[in-house]
């Protein structure tokens, strides 16, 4: 699982405790890349694979892209960091895949869509509020300063929100589902909080405040 964009404000401690402008409370700096995951890696079958959008759409329909449609989309790259929940953070990594707004642009929702269920691999899920999916940011990731995603990383595709905890970013995505009321996802049913915003040391249900997701 396990996500400027440095974040402007917020400090940290490293584990020699020294302060750590821009890392977030309880997160300590990661020189390496951990492999973080549920479950096994999938095999990816590009023949196979095909990345959806439904639910609530404008159109009332659902749009889909094979693999190498999808990879066609305009490219771009955003310098972010990732921090994940179970307290490593890797700061200023450059990303490049398909922002997340072009998905939006390309299949918008409808109107009254207030978040996203992001989909991946074995029925893996993870949801998102729109106003974090539509970040400028946020990305669908298909490179890590500028290689190609490992298949323990990812690959073929997994987003990146990076002012959220990095379980909100799934791993091997394969699709999006709009939604008109909020619907807790995989790790969200299982005691991880709703939102997971690391500024705010979000990182279970139980410090969730009357708002903050649906109940359990």
């Amino acid at each position: 699982m396990g996500q400027p964009v440095g974040h402007e404000s917020g400090e940290g401690r490293d584990p020699a405790g020294a302060t750590q402008p821009g890392l977030p409370p309880g997160q300590r700096v990661q020189r390496g890349w951990p492999v973080t995951h549920y479950g096994p890696v999938p095999k990816f079958r590009p023949e196979r694979w095909e990345f959806r959008v439904f639910g609530a759409t404008a159109d009332g329909g659902k749009h889909c892209w094979t693999h190498e449609e999808f990879t066609a989309l305009p490219y771009t790259t955003v310098v972010a960091d990732l921090h994940c929940v179970t307290k490593f953070s890797m700061l200023g990594v450059e990303w490049g895949g398909i922002p997340a707004r072009t998905i939006l642009d390309i299949a918008p929702p409808a109107d009254d869509v207030t978040h996203v269920m992001v989909w991946a691999e074995y029925g893996y899920s993870s949801n998102v509020r729109l106003s974090d999916f539509a970040s400028e940011h946020t990305l669908f990731a298909t490179h890590k300063d500028g290689e190609l995603l490992t298949a323990e990383h990812g690959f073929p595709l997994r987003l990146i929100v990076p002012h959220l905890y990095a379980w909100k970013g799934p791993k091997w995505v394969r699709g999006v589902e709009y939604m008109t009321a909020d619907r807790r996802g995989f790790w969200e049913e299982r005691g991880y909080h709703n939102i997971g915003d690391p500024w705010q040391e979000q990182r279970y249900s139980y410090q969730e405040e009357p708002g903050d997701g649906p109940g359990l």
